[in-house]
């Protein structure tokens, strides 16, 4: 790999904000010419701009209780009862739970400060008004976050956390969590402030909280609408948080008002995007089917 590749992104031209809300041709073509470069940019970035004794992104960033229950299910399915114990249920079908520890939570914002003045093109969220401080971050998107420590710590949130928890909590998915999906979203009350009201393309949704304690924003709680009754449940986040559910849940982000918020949010659902049929039932599944790898191909399809 020649060490000019850094140098050669940081100098291409992003295409404008309005042509990538358009999708217009040409940002594809922009992608598709350059992906191996910034591929490479992101390689010779991490190798020569960031402290590995610094910023080291690992399982000990995860809250420690979790991670231990984790591990013991890993080893043991049949005491995923101490994981299920750490989920609790704070509306209808969504479950919200400690996943970063929050004092060590600096150490992947400072990353991703890092990363958002490295000066790389980065594709942000067309799903989501285009929103300005996001980042796609799984491989099948055009323009990722391809830094070779990131992505093994995204897989490593997905394939060890997500799935197992996930197939756990609504056995119906199992099957449609084959393939994964993510991007980084930013609230801020001058740019993007809100989300109206919708369902994901995917078969379970984890929104991750990366605010650190001490960062407090006001407003920006998320509705789930519940279509049974037709009541609303309104939920916060703390630093470090996650709420997990369904895709299928209709679900909004209320207009943050002050201060910023920032979230991952992961995805998961079939091959070719499939999901489960609508009202699926919950069919039960062994804990050692939860609790094993997942051997699978990405097949390149992205929701957006």
């Amino acid at each position: 790999m020649s060490t000019n590749q850094l140098q050669l992104a940081r100098a291409l031209d992003l295409p404008s904000r309005t042509a990538m809300l358009n999708r217009e041709h040409s940002v594809q073509q922009f992608w598709y010419n350059n992906d191996d470069l910034i591929t490479d940019a992101w390689k010779e970035w991490e190798a020569s701009e960031i402290d590995a004794s610094t910023f080291t992104l690992d399982y000990s960033l995860l809250d420690k209780n979790l991670r231990e229950a984790v591990q013991q299910a890993w080893q043991d399915p049949s005491k995923e009862h101490l994981v299920k114990a750490l989920l609790e249920e704070v509306a209808p079908g969504v479950f919200q739970f400690q996943f970063f520890d929050p004092e060590r939570l600096a150490v992947l914002r400072g990353y991703l400060e890092q990363v958002w003045n490295s000066n790389i093109p980065m594709r942000p969220p067309y799903g989501i008004v285009l929103n300005r401080r996001g980042v796609m971050l799984d491989k099948r998107s055009e323009g990722y976050l391809a830094a070779p420590s990131f992505q093994a710590f995204y897989n490593e949130m997905l394939n060890t956390y997500m799935r197992p928890i996930s197939r756990l909590l609504f056995p119906e998915i199992t099957g449609y969590d084959t393939q994964t999906f993510g991007f980084s979203i930013y609230y801020d009350p001058s740019t993007d402030a809100s989300i109206r009201p919708h369902t994901d393309a995917s078969a379970v949704t984890l929104n991750i909280n990366l605010n650190l304690p001490g960062e407090e924003f006001t407003g920006s709680e998320l509705d789930f609408y519940d279509q049974v009754n037709g009541n609303v449940v309104q939920l916060g986040f703390k630093p470090g948080t996650a709420m997990i559910h369904r895709g299928n849940v209709p679900h909004a982000a209320k207009p943050i008002t002050s201060g910023d918020r920032t979230n991952f949010v992961l995805w998961l659902f079939g091959d070719r995007g499939r999901l489960p049929a609508q009202g699926a039932q919950r069919t039960e599944i062994e804990a050692k089917e939860r609790w094993t790898t997942l051997v699978t191909t990405p097949d390149g399809y992205a929701p957006f």
